[in-house]
């Protein structure tokens, strides 16, 4: 068994959300598609919540959760050249 130390407490309030356009940031968000007018929508719910029915804005009730990614965006650093380790003894 590994002895792990704790070196700093980080609080979770003290990492920033993107803005995600709802009301509130820290909940997540979830699409679904209703089935009868096939539209999209999407919900902020808590996770416990997540599999619970959602009705569409139109009232259908006939819905499914979609599965949904995230993009993410920006450059990095160039990968160092020098084989599989980049450290030049391989290759």
């Amino acid at each position: 068994m590994r002895n792990i130390r704790v070196l700093r407490h980080i609080h979770p309030d003290s990492f920033p959300l993107p803005p995600s356009g709802g009301d509130n940031p820290r909940m997540p968000t979830y699409a679904y598609r209703c089935r009868d007018c096939t539209g999209t929508f999407e919900l902020q719910r808590p996770m416990a919540e997540s599999a619970a029915p959602a009705p569409c804005p139109e009232g259908h009730t006939d819905t499914v959760k979609l599965l949904t990614t995230v993009a993410l965006t920006g450059s990095a650093a160039s990968a160092p050249s020098g084989g599989c380790c980049g450290g030049g003894c391989c290759g």
